[in-house]
């Protein structure tokens, strides 16, 4: 019996999808960041991003009180390359997360891409200007 249960309840843990988040911090703002399906978006097909921004001391920055923007670089890139996308951001609900930047994308192909977040305080004080950058790899 107990041979049984061990083997239902591995099975069980095994069969839960992994939820990856990348974090990254600039100038005092933290982004967790996340791309569906589980970091291996599919090219011509609709993958949502999205960015959990918290400024020091822990509090969210809800995408009302960021003037943000979300540039997409093919990879690899040089400084004076510009953006192929620049996906809309819209406020989303995700996991405990309430009125963060997200935004749908979908790749022209498969290979190395880079989002970019950037923004700023639509009050120009709650925190400062970040940068942040992730890296996706899009499957054909």
């Amino acid at each position: 019996m107990f041979r049984a249960l061990s083997i239902i309840a591995f099975s069980a843990l095994v069969s839960i999808p992994a939820i990856a988040h990348n974090v990254e911090i600039s100038n005092g703002v933290a982004a967790t960041f996340h791309i569906t399906p589980n970091h291996n978006p599919q090219m011509g097909k609709k993958a949502q991003a999205w960015f959990a921004l918290t400024r020091r001391g822990g509090s969210t920055i809800p995408l009302s009180e960021c003037n943000c923007l979300l540039n997409v670089y093919a990879v690899p890139r040089t400084d004076e390359d510009r953006p192929i996308l620049q996906p809309p951001l819209s406020a989303i609900n995700v996991e405990k997360y309430r009125e963060i930047p997200g935004a749908e994308i979908t790749f022209p192909s498969a290979g190395a891409y880079e989002l970019e977040i950037v923004g700023t305080p639509k009050d120009n004080t709650s925190f400062s200007p970040f940068e942040l950058s992730y890296t996706v790899n899009v499957r054909p």
